[in-house]
């Protein structure tokens, strides 16, 4: 824990020593002038003149780390060399995060929230040497399954360097070594990928998919626990808690009306700063509630995981429409947080791309697929409207027809025709993915309610169990404990 905190205290001052610099490049007559002129390497060099007169870059933030680290003696001693330039570079490549725009501003580390450490190679610092984890005179023996043949496959890899992890399980803090090694990952014989193009569906709470013979109707997260009792209960129990021990803050309770009773209602939070005094009771609730939300999100993602899997095994070039998943969240949170769609958006296209593959996207505005017929005309429809009646004649799941027609999408140009004559020869797998839809579906529970979804996307569908596909890919990790 001593080595954490002083990398989290070295994190922090680097932090705040890139973030100066930043701003004193960004407001340098160097910069402004850069920013007036036209694109180009002209433009690229006035940019880097601006950083250089700022001493702003990852080398100048590595070598402040050096010199700050030496200042306080206790850090050099706690922290090598080699995670002290690992430190450099994240606090660094953090700070150009809000300089390009790509953030709004920075987060230093509290002690809770500084989870991991790594090096540069696995030949000093922190290092893996013959099954334990070396750090100076800290050797930390690591409980592996040998006969698991994922971690036997990283472990024969070469280990390019090593990644320390703390997590918070069930109360207790348990070290993780994360191995990072040369090569790709280890691929069970059962496990595929296959070459084609898959048009994609993405909803709320599932997703629709066509390939170019299966096709389905598919649920985010299967049968996730949301542990919404469970989670209410503590909440009002920290409630209870935080009141009694902070009655400054408050409001005076007041009298108010629920029907023709008059009842007493609890006091809303008085503006401006406030200090909080948290009782044993109250943290040892927190820690409760954090590890069921731990826990249900580790399902989700496993769960996610496995439709990823089942997807790419019909085809590894995915098309589908831009979707705003956080629009999603602002009107349907509950069910985001139960679902994750961005997550299995984000997975699917890191193992597709992985995988010899593309993800592809195009605008939802311009393509419209949910209105287009196959006769070329589009026609509007309420989100309650779940089944597409085209005007050809055609009547098929809306989700499905979508997907269908995202594999006829290339560069935000929709071929029509191919899809036409390609329709006659797919329609049969899309009806029998319709119909499992409609014979799996049931009613899912309250975390999922008619508040958090769209009316006919409130079901829950059983999908065959698939086995984990790893995505090739140049790096290979193993996830070691340490005891």
């Amino acid at each position: 824990m001593s080595r954490f905190q002083a990398g989290r205290q070295l994190y922090n001052a680097l932090l705040h020593e890139s973030m100066v610099r930043m701003n004193l490049a960004r407001h340098s007559d160097l910069f402004q002038q850069a920013r007036k002129l036209p694109q180009g390497k002209i433009r690229n060099d006035a940019f880097a003149a601006a950083r250089k007169d700022a001493r702003y870059s990852e080398y100048d933030i590595q070598a402040y780390a050096t010199v700050r680290a030496n200042a306080a003696q206790w850090i050099a001693q706690k922290v090598d060399a080699n995670t002290q330039q690992t430190l450099a570079k994240r606090a660094f490549q953090a700070s150009e995060k809000v300089m390009f725009g790509r953030a709004q501003r920075v987060r230093f580390k509290v002690p809770s929230r500084f989870n991991s450490m790594e090096g540069k190679t696995n030949k000093q610092g922190i290092r893996w040497v013959e099954g334990q984890l070396v750090w100076g005179k800290l050797r930390l023996n690591a409980i592996i399954d040998p006969g698991h043949e994922s971690i036997a496959h990283g472990l024969d890899s070469r280990i390019k360097y090593v990644r320390l992890i703390q997590k918070q399980l069930n109360g207790k803090r348990r070290w993780f070594a994360q191995l990072i090694g040369e090569g790709v990952p280890y691929q069970k014989p059962q496990n595929f990928v296959t070459a084609g193009v898959v048009g994609l569906d993405l909803n709320v709470s599932n997703v629709a998919y066509v390939a170019d013979s299966p096709a389905g109707l598919l649920p985010f997260a299967e049968k996730v626990p949301t542990f919404e009792k469970e989670i209410s209960a503590i909440q009002r129990q920290m409630q209870r808690s935080q009141r009694a021990n902070n009655p400054d803050p408050y409001e005076p309770d007041f009298e108010g009306r629920k029907g023709r009773k008059t009842v007493t209602k609890k006091g809303k939070v008085k503006k401006g700063k406030r200090q909080w005094n948290k009782s044993q009771r109250y943290l040892k609730l927190a820690a409760k509630k954090r590890e069921l939300e731990r826990r249900k999100a580790a399902y989700c993602k496993s769960q996610n995981r496995k439709l990823v899997n089942d997807i790419l095994r019909n085809g590894n070039q995915i098309r589908t429409e831009t979707v705003s998943v956080k629009g999603w969240q602002k009107r349907y949170g509950k069910a985001i947080a139960a679902k994750s769609p961005g997550y299995f958006q984000s997975e699917l296209k890191r193992k597709a791309e992985s995988a010899s593959g593309s993800f592809t996207k195009f605008s939802t505005q311009k393509m419209a697929l949910s209105q287009t017929h196959l006769s070329g005309e589009r026609g509007k429809k309420s989100l309650s409207e779940r089944v597409h009646r085209d005007q050809t004649g055609v009547t098929m799941h809306r989700d499905l027809f979508s997907a269908f027609l995202a594999r006829y999408v290339d560069e935000n140009q929709l071929s029509l025709q191919d899809a036409v004559n390609q329709y006659p020869g797919m329609e049969s797998f899309l009806l029998e993915a319709w119909q499992r839809y409609e014979t799996n579906r049931k009613p899912v529970g309250i975390a999922e309610s008619r508040k958090a979804h769209p009316p006919l996307e409130r079901f829950s569908s059983d999908s065959e169990k698939a086995n984990q596909i790893d995505a090739v890919g140049d790096d290979s990790t193993a996830g070691r404990k340490v005891s």
